[in-house]
């Protein structure tokens, strides 16, 4: 089973799933920032922020991040962001501290993301102060203090912040800085569970399935299972799998278990990689192929999954004193399936690529910007000639940032037709 739910696969956190979504941003409630015009169309937008606005210009900085991997303006994104949170807007703020601590348009850097993220938390923010207890807790840029992460948790949390919620309900679950309470924890991952998380949805499952705060009941398990996989969870998609495959609590049904596994490896979900390797090596509902086993290993092991790794070396180890190994890497029928697995990681890999070029462009820009500001102002000698020095300087960070550039530009011509594909082409088989 997934996330959480064995020590063994105890890594896949929730802050990391969080961290992948960096662009959510909400308004603070008491925020002293005036509110943006209603901009009906791009002009607008950059007239209102332009004229100092910043809500404005946090919206601006939305409008080009959300195109980075299409357009060429990410650095357009990062200057308005920086407009915004040098007026102090909490959104902006922790915009930034989120590109710091992912390497999205600025070099990772978790001292400086815990910066921005307190001085947004400071603010009452909820999405910083959750961002917060993450460095917090998993001890990135400031020392690992449980209790800390759970004060700025248990504060995004009273503002209704699904995600805090949750974490609080984690912490609860596993007695982290608090004496352990599964009725708290079941209580906050139902109340995070109400605002539409489906994480948390997902571990009111696992809780239910385990028996842990109540009656083991594999019915109710399930249904929690089945609300979070209708959200798109592949944790819980996976779950169900997992469920079918070992009939746990229902009847073994090994269609059932690849058409859930299928869904959840569609989004990259290491665990149901693995396991349909598993079902393809073993010939648990399907004919044994070794060209399909060693293929989702081989996806599962890309995504730094453990059993997949391990079963991988196992099985390519068999197949090789076998002699069998070369004709298990050619796949000789096609699978939609594998296929979309495959952009899916493709897609993956081709934007974190894009956003660290793109982060050594800007650091270039930057380091450029600082020796040009050399010895500005002033017209005696010595600062002359730091400005000549400066100067040159400059244009060499210049070419690199535009070399940069130049490569994040053809990363983005390969991604566009992948991109394409994957979101075209979505597949799963019939149980």
């Amino acid at each position: 089973m997934s996330f959480r739910t064995t020590i063994a696969r105890a890594a896949l956190a929730l802050f990391a799933l969080a961290l992948a979504v960096i662009a959510r941003a909400q308004v603070p409630q008491n925020s002293a920032q005036s509110t943006a015009p209603a901009a009906t169309d791009l002009n607008s937008m950059l007239a209102a922020a332009a004229a100092g606005n910043a809500q404005a210009q946090f919206a601006l900085g939305n409008y080009y991040f959300a195109g980075r991997y299409v357009t060429l303006d990410y650095a357009q994104a990062v200057s308005w962001y920086r407009k915004s949170a040098a007026q102090h807007f909490a959104p902006a703020q922790d915009q930034l501290g989120s590109m710091y601590q992912n390497n999205t348009g600025l070099l990772q850097n978790y001292k400086s993301a815990a910066n921005c993220y307190r001085l947004a938390a400071n603010q009452g923010y909820a999405l910083a102060e959750y961002h917060l207890a993450g460095l917090y807790k998993i001890g990135r840029g400031v020392h690992r203090d449980y209790k800390q992460a759970f004060a700025w948790y248990r504060k995004a949390a009273d503002q209704n912040f699904p995600g805090a919620e949750e974490e609080v309900g984690y912490f609860y679950q596993s007695g982290l800085s608090v004496k352990r309470d599964y009725a708290q924890a079941i209580a906050w991952y139902g109340r995070s569970a109400g605002h539409g998380n489906s994480n948390a949805e997902n571990q009111l499952g696992f809780l239910a399935e385990q028996g842990w705060g109540q009656q083991q009941n594999y019915a109710v398990a399930l249904a929690h299972y089945y609300k979070a996989a209708a959200l798109g969870n592949d944790h819980a998609q996976e779950n169900i799998g997992y469920i079918f495959q070992h009939g746990t609590g229902v009847s073994t049904d090994y269609a059932k278990a690849m058409s859930w596994f299928d869904q959840a490896a569609a989004q990259g979900n290491g665990d149901a990689e693995n396991q349909l390797g598993w079902m393809y090596q073993y010939g648990q509902g399907v004919p044994v192929n070794d060209g399909k086993a060693l293929l989702w290993y081989q996806l599962s092991a890309a995504q730094n999954d453990v059993n997949g790794k391990n079963n991988l070396a196992s099985f390519t180890f068999d197949l090789q004193e076998d002699g069998t190994y070369q004709n298990a890497t050619v796949l000789a029928v096609p699978d939609a399936v594998i296929d979309q697995a495959k952009r899916w990681a493709n897609v993956q890999d081709l934007q974190c690529r894009i956003d660290a070029v793109e982060a050594d462009a800007q650091q270039q820009e930057d380091l450029a910007s600082q020796l040009e500001g050399m010895g500005k102002g002033k017209n005696d000698g010595i600062s002359k000639i730091f400005q000549a020095m400066g100067s040159t300087g400059a244009t060499k960070y210049h070419a690199l940032a535009a070399k940069d550039r130049a490569e994040a530009a053809s990363l983005r011509d390969q991604l566009a037709p992948i991109e394409y594909k994957s979101q075209s082409s979505l597949v799963a088989r019939n149980p």
